[in-house]
């Protein structure tokens, strides 16, 4: 999808992890769970947001690619 994308595998609290990703203003923290894997969705979370939505990967990646060619980050990703 042309998408880059870093994974955070440190033994560190999740909170730890949201403050740095905030700090280096990355727009969207994923978090892909045993939770998230059974249901085939991802909670993400915007970086000018402290809400986390649930959405399907697919939807998600749809949502995204739209975003990324109008130049609207944020603006479609909303909850299922």
């Amino acid at each position: 999808s042309g998408f880059r994308v870093e994974k955070d595998l440190r033994n560190e609290k999740i909170g730890f992890k949201i403050r740095e990703a905030q700090i280096q203003k990355i727009p969207y923290m994923i978090v892909l769970g045993e939770k998230e894997q059974e249901s085939n969705c991802l909670a993400v979370r915007k970086r000018r947001s402290k809400e986390t939505v649930t959405i399907n990967i697919d939807t998600f990646i749809d949502k995204l690619s739209l975003e990324v060619n109008r130049k609207t980050l944020g603006e479609s990703i909303q909850p299922i």
